[in-house]
């Protein structure tokens, strides 16, 4: 093993009784601060906590902060049109919603996400379709989602997991080239890019999270992507009571415009707007948090660090190395055991693959009869994906960075939990052995 700082004076593990590198817990990652605290203070004065009438008039797009938070991410994100909502996950609906998505469709998702992902589909009466993800990058296998796509294939999800971009442009080609629409759920992406190009604004769609534990936030909330006008529209139709303004509009094709109710308080918006000035900032301090973890962990022989595409910025909502399990002979819960004793909040294998959710093995969503599942023949079982499945059960190690505050002293102290576990990985196997 290649370490190249080790400041340790006791190399006990702390599962052994040795003292443990931190001796309190990481303080949460915070990015409230005043300007939110004053832009609250002045919308709170003036009343006007939202701006939306679910109806046709200027108002159905919204109050004033709301769209001005929306001409901001346009700007900062490149892309023509953006559609405020209260989550992610309202967005993955919308999003559906306005590519026309009808029952016994099929959407192309990856097993290993936000579960929102792969079950917003059966909101519509579509049919999730599960391809194995990359074993590098944990994205979607391009290869293996080219020989799923059929007549029945409405669309393909890329999940930009952790901040990685997923192969979008390639995606996108694939897309093209069949008539489906690409899109990106780009929850833990913001200012990812491939190409040069922004993940979330590569595919027909993407839907951004403002949930309170991303990069910057506004407690809950989400904003969609696109640069096609009539994919603007049906979003907004969908987030705000839709079905209202078919007829004002004379809406020739209103395939779902059902009314739901996503829209973004003004309070959300005026803290996004705050959050949105300070994003590069704070997106370049976890990539910087998460390069310093790599550079002074890649020569653990036993760990894989996270890997980068060419031509991709990663940004890294999780720093997720691997462990190399079949080397060590040791099991992966032992090592988080470890590591979590010397004080590191790490987790194991991130979310077990969706397709194993009994909404799937059960084939139960939406009623008592088992629609959707009631207009397909796929089965959702063990070994559906492998890959995913290793990962989840053997190898993946995540710790979440943007959960918490890392200064100079916590992040050195980060890296030397990994070096004190793996450096002393014997203490380990010899309690297994035991």
């Amino acid at each position: 093993m290649n370490f190249k700082n080790l400041f340790i004076k006791n190399n006990k593990l702390a599962i052994n009784g040795g003292e443990p590198v931190f001796k309190k817990n990481l303080k949460p990652y915070k990015t409230i601060g005043f300007n939110e605290k004053k832009s609250i203070s002045r919308l709170m004065d003036s009343g006007k906590l939202s701006g939306f009438v679910g109806a046709w008039c200027d108002d159905f797009y919204g109050g004033k902060m709301v769209r001005e938070l929306e001409e901001r991410w346009k700007d900062t994100f490149k892309c023509q049109f953006a559609v405020s909502l209260n989550s992610n996950t309202s967005g993955l609906i919308a999003a559906l919603g306005a590519i026309g998505l009808s029952p016994g469709d099929e959407v192309i998702v990856p097993p290993m996400t936000m579960s929102a992902t792969v079950m917003t589909p059966l909101i519509y009466g579509g049919i999730p379709v599960f391809v194995d993800i990359d074993k590098d990058y944990f994205c979607l296998d391009v290869e293996k989602v080219k020989k799923e796509i059929n007549d029945k294939t409405k669309a393909i999800i890329a999940v930009n997991l952790f901040g990685h971009p997923a192969h979008l442009k390639e995606l996108r080609r694939i897309a093209d080239e069949h008539n489906i629409f690409l899109i990106e759920d780009a929850a833990q992406c913001p200012l990812a890019t491939e190409y040069g190009q922004y993940a979330g604004t590569i595919g027909h769609i993407g839907i951004y999270s403002l949930n309170y534990h991303k990069h910057i936030h506004t407690g809950e909330g989400g904003i969609c992507c696109t640069n096609n006008e009539e994919l603007a529209l049906r979003m907004q139709a969908i987030r705000n009571h839709g079905e209202n303004i078919v007829a004002p509009l004379k809406i020739d094709n209103p395939i779902n415009f059902v009314g739901f109710n996503f829209r973004m308080t003004e309070l959300s918006a005026a803290i996004g707007l705050e959050q949105l000035k300070k994003i590069t900032r704070y997106v370049d301090n976890r990539e910087k948090i998460a390069n310093t973890l790599t550079s002074n962990l890649s020569g653990i022989d036993l760990l894989k660090t996270p890997k980068v595409r060419n031509d991709c910025r990663h940004v890294y909502y999780v720093w997720a190395p691997k462990f190399n399990y079949e080397s060590c002979k040791i099991p992966r819960h032992l090592i988080a055991k470890a590591l979590k004793a010397e004080g590191l909040p790490i987790d194991e294998g991130y979310v077990q693959p969706l397709y194993l959710l009994p909404a799937f093995t059960k084939r139960i969503a939406i009623g008592r009869d088992g629609w959707p599942f009631t207009l397909t023949d796929r089965k959702y079982e063990k070994g559906l994906c492998p890959i995913a499945e290793e990962l989840y059960e053997n190898s993946l190690i995540e710790f979440c960075i943007c959960s918490y505050k890392l200064d100079s002293n916590d992040l050195n102290k980060s890296i030397d939990v990994f070096l004190k576990v793996f450096e002393n990985i014997s203490q380990i196997r010899e309690s297994f052995k035991d």
